[in-house]
């Protein structure tokens, strides 16, 4: 990403270095830490990408709008309506460093959403209100409703992680057929399954159980973390792309093999029983 910033851009904020919602900052920095140019030569100074004043201000101001709007409607409609837009704004702004300003988007909606529900028990203790709050997994105080089976819980800012921009190689093209390194960069292409390739984008071109990248003409399996006939959903976070010999070594050790009356959700086939051998055969 080459930026075109004003000269005095090194010495702070400047307002002119917001671009698309971002904002741009460059700071002196010693050869450890400086960026480095396209023939590996110390900059002095480093690059640092955060969601600019203005984006974090309007992206506040629409939650509390919709917060305001659901005083007494129910909790789940008010996560279904708040979670396609914490969803779509960090998604934007998860290049460069948002982590701070993520965390702080959620300290700060905490505070609004309790506020929320004070004013739908205004004679309740704190104690009480705290019903709307839920422990998930190792999770605390997520803003969920009550239901065990299936929860609706709200997205948290914090859980978007950054996501550093990584250069096209420079001799690959959408059309060399790599199908496996241009699925696992932006989720998505023409000649790949759709689940493959936005499997392929979230597990980062890796293998779940070996750890090392598909490469091209691998064969990869769709394997079911949770197997069927184990009460595994067929759905998408209990998918995993593997190996084929991951995917057969898995199958043997997880139960899926085990004969339970039904079809088990792998590629991998029940090996067929051998017919009775008389104990005096002799093998030639």
């Amino acid at each position: 990403m080459t930026t075109n910033l004003p000269s005095n851009s090194r010495k702070g904020l400047n307002s002119k270095n917001n671009f698309l919602g971002f904002n741009i900052r460059e700071f002196k920095a010693g050869k450890y830490t400086s960026g480095k140019d396209s023939q590996k030569r110390i900059l002095g100074f480093s690059t640092i990408i955060t969601p600019s004043k203005e984006s974090q201000k309007e992206h506040y101001t629409k939650i509390t709008e919709v917060i305001d709007k659901h005083k007494a409607k129910p909790q789940a409609a008010l996560i279904k309506n708040l979670n396609p837009i914490i969803r779509g704004w960090c998604n934007y702004f998860s290049i460069g460093c948002p982590t701070k300003v993520f965390y702080r988007m959620d300290y700060l909606i905490y505070w609004k959403l309790r506020r929320w529900a004070k004013r739908r028990h205004p004679n309740k203790g704190e104690y009480w209100i705290n019903k709307y709050w839920q422990k998930i997994g190792n999770r605390n105080w997520v803003f969920s409703t009550s239901r065990e089976n299936n929860p609706l819980t709200l997205v948290e800012h914090g859980s978007f992680k950054s996501q550093q921009y990584i250069k096209v190689k420079g001799d690959a093209s959408p059309d060399d057929g790599n199908l496996t390194y241009w699925s696992t960069r932006i989720g998505k292409h023409p000649q790949m399954p759709k689940r493959t390739a936005s499997l392929l984008k979230k597990q980062k071109g890796k293998c779940r159980r070996c750890g090392l990248f598909f490469k091209d003409g691998d064969v990869i399996e769709l394997d079911h973390i949770i197997p069927k006939s184990k009460g595994g959903k067929d759905e998408y976070k209990n998918w995993q792309l593997l190996h084929r010999h991951c995917h057969d070594e898995k199958t043997r050790t997880d139960g899926s093999l085990e004969r339970s009356g039904s079809k088990t959700g792998c590629n991998s086939a029940m090996p067929k029983q051998l017919s009775n051998i008389p104990s005096n055969y002799r093998w030639k």
